[in-house]
């Protein structure tokens, strides 16, 4: 491991595979998802329930998720998520947290939420401010990517991606991923699903929720079959996003961090010298 390089090493070659406009955009994403999952979820406290159609309330039954507590019979209290239906015990983390002593009601728990505390208004406006930067980002990424064929060559998978889709499957299934000049299928495709489906569809539905919105696009809220059902799919969509970051960071680790980090901080990408050829 640490004696001389491989052939390998030797021969291989450093490539430029990120341009700036894809650095600056992903970290600034960063950010932004950051700020705006701790906020999101400090808003959905303030009612952490979700409904499917235009309306909630105590005459409705259309809930499909809730937080909340409950009082036993011994007068301790029990956290509970509700989910179609089914009644889940979650004290400590969902529905009743805090430190010993300091329990409380609350959706998710304060380390969870920015702010801490409940604060709803702080929420929305901290919320709203990283909404509209990564709307401007996901506008500068998607010229920027007509412009330098970002979008055609590494994200839009081509006929033969999706002929050696099987094969790239066994691989990662095997924990072999290969360092080559442009991104994998699976990668072309968990990256379109996320910058060409989730982030517009994350936008449209948080728009949606928007009284100003719905007096300037009445359509827009129709499209998702009502400000309940738009809330849903937001926090849904928001659970996609959160599930593709865990494994993105996974993949990271699994494929080298030190080589991918670099590539996304200073563009410059090491290759295997056997993938070259062809590429």
């Amino acid at each position: 491991m640490f004696g001389a390089p491989s052939r390998e090493r030797a021969t291989s070659q450093i490539i430029k595979r990120q341009s700036i406009w894809t650095r600056l955009t992903h970290w600034v994403w960063v950010i932004c998802l950051f700020f705006l999952l701790l906020t999101g979820l400090q808003i959905f406290n303030a009612h952490p329930s979700l409904y499917i159609g235009q309306q909630s309330g105590f005459e409705f039954s259309n809930s499909i998720f809730s937080m909340g507590a409950i009082r036993n019979p011994d007068g301790s209290i029990s956290g509970i998520t509700t989910i179609f239906g089914h009644r889940f015990d979650t004290t400590g983390v969902f529905g009743y947290s805090g430190p010993e002593g300091q329990e409380r009601v609350r959706g998710f728990p304060a380390w969870a939420t920015i702010p801490s505390y409940q604060d709803l208004g702080t929420g929305r406006v901290v919320h709203l401010f990283f909404g509209w930067v990564l709307v401007g980002t996901m506008f500068v990424w998607f010229v920027a990517s007509l412009i330098n064929g970002h979008l055609r060559r590494d994200i839009i998978p081509t006929g033969r991606d999706i002929r050696s889709l099987p094969s790239d499957v066994a691989a990662h299934a095997r924990l072999k991923f290969p360092h080559t000049r442009h991104y994998n299928v699976l990668q072309k495709l968990s990256y379109g699903v996320v910058l060409l489906i989730l982030f517009p569809l994350i936008v449209l539905t948080g728009l949606s929720m928007s009284p100003g919105m719905n007096a300037a696009w009445p359509w827009l809220i129709e499209i998702f079959g009502g400000r309940q059902t738009a809330r849903t799919i937001h926090f849904i969509t928001m659970a996609l996003l959160v599930g593709f970051f865990i494994v993105h960071i996974a993949m990271v680790l699994l494929a080298g961090p030190l080589n991918t980090m670099r590539s996304m901080i200073t563009g410059k990408y090491r290759i295997d010298p056997e993938t070259e050829e062809g590429k």
